[in-house]
């Protein structure tokens, strides 16, 4: 009897101890969840942080955070709505479950207008119970809240962004934890926010710069297109009257001995004539749209034969090498223009007997095209205005306009300056690297014209090495 009851008791106490085993099993693994919770709540605020710093796409972005706030409190739905100053509205197309749907109310209506005005936390277990409630969104969604938590969203300044809004906690309510991570999000998106603003409003200060540079031009491009043909016609008419004046002071008995006279009046009127023809293509240029995709190779050939053609009275060589498959967005004829501009320049800078390259290149998704001559260089000081415009390289006193393609033919300086607008209007590049003869160190010194003439050189290879100039165009590359 006594082992019976031994053997009883023995296994109560058993019994005791499997159940508090069984007990501090389940405790162990509610720990443990809670544990994991912690933890799985804590990744997702990191995970958050680096989700804002990736861009500042303000939908995008708060869409994420609205997703992983769902995620991390287990509701069902979440909302931003952001404050619309001009408007004196909340609004918001970051509201899961409606889709694209942009949603605006005053900005103190409903329980989220309450918690913006008041800067208040908003935690409802009874949504439909709290007169505050604003019904009217679930009328026109059909979706029904029941439990609401609501934050506001500030700046660093205190000034309130919006609130961020839960709803419907799938198991239970809202609890006071919820609070603490929901506010930690809502700092984050406070962050974001403020970012996102503050780049916007320097982005819609750029826009509106370029729009208004953009008005300034087109306002400055009328006024110098009136002033090229308001210039046209007086220039017109005095080159007539001058040929008049001409042919009646010749047929006086005794004639008038005024050649050299009016050979003076002839060169400077046409030159006048000829920077308002220069200044007229610009603009026309600048002007144009229309572009398409270029193989670049065979204009420049084309370019190329008629420059050798305007310079046949020159003894110059001339090579083309490179890619003949490279493609570039570009209008056809301020491409032309632009190459014919180039050549000229290195024609006109190199002596008889000289050579000059154009190579054609690819590198990095660009396309270079080099335009190399082997003359007389330009100085260091020159370089620094030689795109500015009405510029020449040549001492004033040293200075005469001669045949276009002569050597040291002095242009008027708007070539380069044109390319350069160019450039501005159709997104390329123009530089130019350039060394001055090592024998014609100031503009004061002049090159005979002819490698055979000059006193330093005695082959060609010593003036090749010597000086010269190189412009490289960088286009977009077009496959």
């Amino acid at each position: 009897m006594e082992i019976m009851l031994q053997d009883k008791e023995t296994f109560q106490e058993r019994r005791k101890e499997d159940r508090r085993k069984t007990i501090r099993r389940a405790a162990d693994r509610n720990q443990m969840q809670f544990q994991n919770e912690k933890i799985r709540k804590l990744e997702s605020l990191l995970e958050l942080g680096w989700i804002i710093g990736l861009d500042l796409q303000l939908n995008g972005i708060l869409l994420k955070i609205a997703l992983k706030a769902v995620e991390v409190m287990d509701a069902d739905r979440c909302s931003f709505f952001l404050y619309d100053g001009k408007t004196n509205e909340l609004w918001s197309n970051v509201a899961l479950g409606m889709g694209e749907q942009v949603i605006r109310i005053p900005s103190g209506v409903g329980l989220a207008g309450y918690c913006f005005k008041t800067g208040e936390t908003v935690n409802i277990r009874d949504a439909y119970g709290d007169p505050r409630f604003n019904k009217e969104i679930d009328t026109k969604s059909g979706y029904h809240t029941r439990s609401l938590l609501c934050m506001p969203l500030c700046n660093r300044a205190g000034e309130r962004l919006g609130v961020i809004q839960l709803l419907n906690k799938k198991e239970g309510v809202f609890t006071g934890e919820d609070e603490t991570f929901l506010k930690t999000f809502g700092n984050h998106a406070s962050v974001f926010l403020e970012m996102a603003q503050l780049q916007k409003a320097r982005i819609d200060a750029l826009e509106q710069s370029r729009a208004e540079l953009e008005r300034l031009n087109r306002a400055k491009g009328k006024a110098l297109d009136h002033l090229s043909h308001e210039l046209r016609t007086p220039l017109a008419v005095i080159q007539g009257y001058l040929k008049i004046l001409k042919r009646k002071l010749q047929d006086l008995s005794p004639p008038f001995e005024g050649s050299r006279f009016f050979k003076a009046l002839e060169k400077h009127l046409n030159r006048i004539m000829d920077i308002q023809q220069e200044t007229d293509k610009m603009i026309r240029s600048a002007q144009e749209t229309d572009g398409g995709v270029l193989t670049l190779f065979p204009i420049v050939l084309q370019v190329l034969d008629r420059t050798r053609k305007k310079a046949s009275h020159r003894v110059l060589q001339f090579s083309l090498e490179g890619s003949r498959v490279v493609s570039i967005p570009m209008s056809q004829t301020v491409l032309e223009d632009m190459l014919e501009g180039l050549l000229k320049n290195a024609v006109e800078n190199t002596p008889d007997g000289g050579l000059i390259r154009i190579l054609l290149d690819r590198k990095n998704g660009k396309v270079l095209l080099k335009v190399q001559d082997f003359g007389i260089g330009i100085t260091e000081e020159n370089q620094k205005f030689i795109f500015d415009g009405l510029f020449h390289t040549q001492e004033t006193d040293l200075y005469e306009s001669k045949r276009p393609h002569d050597f040291y033919a002095g242009g008027k300086g708007l070539d380069l300056h044109r390319m350069k607008a160019y450039g501005r209007r159709f997104g390329f590049d123009l530089s130019v690297e350039s060394r001055r003869c090592l024998h014609l160190p100031t503009d004061r010194d002049l090159c005979p014209g002819k490698i055979s003439d000059c006193l330093h050189c005695t082959k060609i290879e010593d003036c090749l090495s010597s000086g010269g100039s190189t412009f490289t165009v960088v286009f977009s590359e077009k496959t």
